[in-house]
Formats: structure tokens, sequence, C-alpha cells
């Protein structure tokens, strides 16, 4: 009689630990999904504002180019606009 309920036992015990396991396989690996598209996100603002805080080398030599240009054009006008006077 002992070796039927074992017969039914041991399977059954395999069975619920199978789902058991399988169960906390999903959920570490809904887990592990939500981590890394926090992370994601994370990383996108730390681009996003590191990017809107400083300015890049060739940025800046081309604003300081455009400055000059700008100040080259006002002088020449002006000498244009104290000839013409």
């Amino acid at each position: 009689m002992n070796e039927h309920y074992f017969q039914i036992l041991i399977p059954a015990a395999g069975l619920v630990s199978g789902l058991i396991g399988m169960y906390v396989g999903l959920q570490n690996r809904a887990l592990l999904a939500e981590v890394r598209k926090e992370l994601a996100e994370l990383e996108n603002r730390i681009i996003t504002r590191i990017n809107g805080t400083y300015v890049r080398t060739g940025e800046c030599q081309l604003r300081e180019q455009l400055v000059h240009e700008r100040l080259a054009t006002m002088v020449e006008e002006l000498k244009r606009n104290a000839a013409g006077l």
C-alpha cells in the first residue's frame, strides 16, 4: 500500500518542484527585463543631461569663429559709414 503512495507522491513532488522552478525562472526573467529597461531609461536621461550641460570643443570653435566674423562685418560696416559721411 505504501508503494502505491510513493509511486504517486514522488512524481507529484517532482512535478510541483518543476512548476515552482519554472515560475521562479519566469519571474526572474521578467524582473531582469524590467531592470534592463529602467537602466536604459536612466542611461538615456544621463546622456541627455550631459549633452545639454557640456558644449563640445568643435561647437565652441565654430561659435568663436562666427563671433569673429560678425565683429569683422560690423567693423567693415562702421568704416563704410564713417567714410560715407
